[in-house]
């Protein structure tokens, strides 16, 4: 298995709305990209004190899904119409398990 996680910041600016859309529109992804085996996202939970705002965790086969996953169109239109408008700063890191 081959696990890919994320987490965003996003900018002082960004409205719940926003933020919610983000939310909304990569939970969609699954139905889309068949590569995903599971797929988590969602907002902190506030508890600690300099966490990021929302962390996406995506499982798959290989890396090669996750190659699919990451380049596929409907992927990235979601990231430049959502994600890139709000987002303050990213971590990411792939990793097999």
């Amino acid at each position: 298995m081959f696990r890919h996680v994320v987490m965003f910041t996003w900018t002082e600016d960004a409205t719940e709305d926003q933020k919610a859309e983000v939310a909304t529109r990569l939970r969609e992804l699954p139905a889309v990209i068949g590569q995903l085996r599971d797929y988590v996202v969602g907002a902190d939970a506030g508890i600690n004190e300099g966490n990021f705002d929302f962390a996406v965790v995506a499982d798959f086969d290989s890396p090669e899904d996750y190659l699919v996953y990451r380049d596929h169109p409907t992927h990235r239109a979601v990231i430049a119409e959502f994600i890139a408008p709000i987002v303050a700063s990213r971590a990411a890191v792939q990793y097999a398990f």
